[in-house]
């Protein structure tokens, strides 16, 4: 979304909450179109389920997603942290604030209404009784020369949700397929990091591999090379999910990656239909081993720091910069890609290595 675009704070609506009712204009059990005429004139991009009904709508300019059930009828909103719309429940802002600070307003009030507040799985607060699962993103600003850039804040965003999903907002159903959470960062209870001098140090050659790792590797040589570490997640995916096939019945689960919470990274695999092979590995912000490229501490860094290190070098040495359209960027030609992971309310670097032909998102 073009945020920075955002009309000025005291020019932007600010939308109510009324808990599992609706938000702003926007009402629970509304149809598709009673959701674009509602906010008429934002443009919007549809998703479809195989049957051609939409299962969601997003409005990037304006920061908001629209979901719907098979109906279709509006089931939630999913308001994100550069929102155009300031959103307020019982006088408590929810959006692109410190995480910490929307926490503790969120348990005052929930102490004062005597409602129960759980941790969702980003670890946020989450109250089924006013149907509120609070997420967060990534902060940006303005450098000094003008171009945006990313800083070292997380800011709150909110799932805003409707009867039917207020017990269960990533059950089955429209919003778990579309979930931003990251699997291999997930929230595992702490936002405890590993201190600098207890991670072991890797090397990195780029386009060929990482610590003792090499692209290439089967899943069985990944693990080996970890000293048998059991992956504690394996992601993946089956070809033609969701859409009607005549391979449907016949297809296989294609593994993706290999989540190892214990060395504190995941290996990514391609291979399309053929045998899975290294092709990319994450580091992990939190808890991943140390890296360097070029000198530059590339893990576990406030990620503005290394984001301004690896503009400079890039610069000095007239390298090309690679930026995704997460804001993940790296050197032209090394296949390094630096990304965010949520520590609370700060943001650290973790990497990303790949072969020369990944795909980056």
């Amino acid at each position: 979304m073009g945020w920075w675009n955002r009309k000025p704070e005291e020019e932007r609506p600010q939308w109510v909450l009324d808990p599992l009712v609706g938000v702003g204009p926007l009402r629970f059990g509304m149809s598709p179109d009673e959701v674009a005429a509602a906010l008429a004139g934002a443009v919007v991009w549809v998703a479809r389920r195989a049957g051609g009904e939409p299962a969601r709508q997003e409005y990037h300019d304006l920061g908001v997603t629209a979901f719907f059930g098979p109906e279709p009828r509006l089931l939630a909103v999913a308001i994100d942290e550069l929102a155009e719309p300031r959103v307020r429940l019982r006088g408590v802002e929810l959006i692109a604030r410190v995480p910490s600070e929307v926490r503790a307003d969120l348990h005052e009030l929930a102490r004062r209404e005597g409602v129960a507040v759980r941790e969702n799985r980003s670890g946020d607060p989450e109250v089924a009784a006013w149907g509120v699962s609070m997420d967060t993103g990534q902060e940006w600003g303005r450098a000094p020369e003008g171009y945006v850039q990313r800083t070292s804040r997380a800011i709150t965003g909110a799932l805003l949700l409707g009867p039917e999903l207020a017990e269960d907002p990533y059950g089955p159903g429209p919003v778990r397929d579309w979930s931003r959470a990251r699997a291999e960062d997930a929230y595992s209870g702490t936002w405890q990091v590993t201190a600098d001098e207890a991670r072991p140090r890797w090397d990195c050659t780029p386009l060929e591999g990482v610590g003792p790792l090499r692209f290439g590797m089967s899943p069985a040589e990944v693990a080996a090379a970890l000293g048998g570490e059991i992956p504690s997640a394996r992601l993946g995916s089956h070809p033609w999910a969701g859409w009607p096939s005549p391979y449907a019945q016949d297809a296989q689960w294609n593994l993706g990656a290999d989540v190892f919470d214990g060395t504190g990274v995941t290996a990514h695999y391609g291979g399309g239909f053929g045998a899975p092979a290294l092709a990319a590995v994450t580091v992990h912000g939190r808890t991943g081993p140390r890296i360097e490229y070029a000198g530059i501490r590339l893990i576990g860094r406030p990620l503005a720091d290394v984001d301004a290190d690896i503009a400079r070098h890039a610069e000095e040495r007239d390298l090309g910069l690679r930026v995704t359209c997460a804001g993940d960027q790296g050197p032209d030609g090394t296949g390094i890609y630096v990304r965010a992971a949520r520590a609370g309310d700060i943001m650290l670097s973790e990497a990303r290595f790949c072969i020369e032909d990944w795909q980056e998102d």
